[in-house]
């Protein structure tokens, strides 16, 4: 079997399936509440809403303006990387120019929420991209994250919904007032994981090596 054909098998294995092995949470979704967000994203504004992890502050991937807007609303340094979600393995392959095979590996396996650091994006905004050209990714198998995304057609950002070097938000009363006031549009929803934690980092070179960022 040829390289090229070894290669799309194992993509195929992956692709096409559910982002998690884990059964799927059934949840009602508020749907007016992610029309409201998914406009607010079109016209390029930020939102807070809850992820597969912890309260996110996020916009359009896609969209240069919403992201330096983002940075500034955060007071975060713009030579720190952002992390991108994404609702399927096909959406993951349209931003990543060559998704590696052990990347496929991982993937094929992974039940909890994992983010990886590709090289070669492509079809984002550049500001969203690291100075050393990777670009962070989430495959989210949050039912809400997934909705959003699904009906934007695009990646949408995810950091951690607190000012610079503020606390984390685990729960939605730690979001604090400031960046409440600072930020377009809140979707004041709980999150429907129980184990809220920052997801897993890790880095997937193109040549395959595996560096772990964050346990």
């Amino acid at each position: 079997m040829a390289y090229s054909d070894r290669k799309k098998n194992r993509r195929d294995q992956v692709r096409g399936r559910k982002p998690s092995k884990e059964k799927q949470i059934e949840v009602e979704l508020p749907r007016e509440a992610i029309n409201v967000a998914v406009a607010e994203l079109k016209k390029g504004n930020s939102i807070i809403y809850p992820t597969d992890t912890i309260y996110g502050l996020g916009c359009d991937a896609t969209n240069f303006d919403a992201i330096e807007k983002l940075y500034d609303i955060k007071g975060r340094d713009k030579s720190m990387p952002l992390i991108v979600l994404v609702d399927s393995f096909q959406m993951l392959e349209s931003i990543i120019e060559d998704v590696p095979d052990m990347a496929w590996e991982v993937l094929k396996v992974n039940k909890k929420p994992l983010t990886i650091i590709y090289d070669r994006p492509k079809n984002v905004a550049e500001n969203v991209i690291a100075e050393d050209g990777t670009l962070a990714v989430r495959v989210t198998n949050d039912p809400l994250c997934r909705s959003i995304i699904k009906k934007l057609r695009k990646p949408i950002v995810s950091t951690s919904a607190n000012l610079n070097k503020h606390k984390t938000p685990v729960h939605f009363a730690d979001i604090g007032e400031e960046l409440l006031k600072r930020v377009d549009h809140v979707m004041d929803i709980p999150l429907v994981h129980k184990n809220i934690k920052p997801s897993s980092i890790m880095k997937i070179s193109s040549n395959g090596i595996i560096k772990i960022i964050r346990e």
